[in-house]
């Protein structure tokens, strides 16, 4: 299993840019990548939505979650041991 979370946005995104915000905030490893310009990490939101393209995601491991708030994003690192 990926040892970081990889959020999925872009970078005019307020959204995706609150969620990156946050975790380098926190100190919590994730790997950034932008839908727009990087064809494997639209190709990869594509294939978890039936081919619709939703951000920001968050994905670990095999489970992810679109436009999560802080509290649930907060839940989601300490389930998964995650915390800086």
């Amino acid at each position: 299993m990926d040892k970081k979370i990889k959020l999925y946005g872009t970078g005019w995104c307020p959204k995706s840019a609150h969620l990156r915000n946050y975790l380098q905030s926190n100190w919590i490893e994730f790997e950034d990548l932008n839908v727009e310009t990087q064809e494997h990490a639209e190709a990869e939101v594509r294939a978890l939505y039936n081919g619709e393209l939703k951000f920001p995601t968050l994905v670990y491991g095999d489970q992810h979650m679109k436009n999560p708030s802080i509290t649930d994003l907060d839940k989601f690192i300490k389930e998964h041991g995650l915390e800086g």
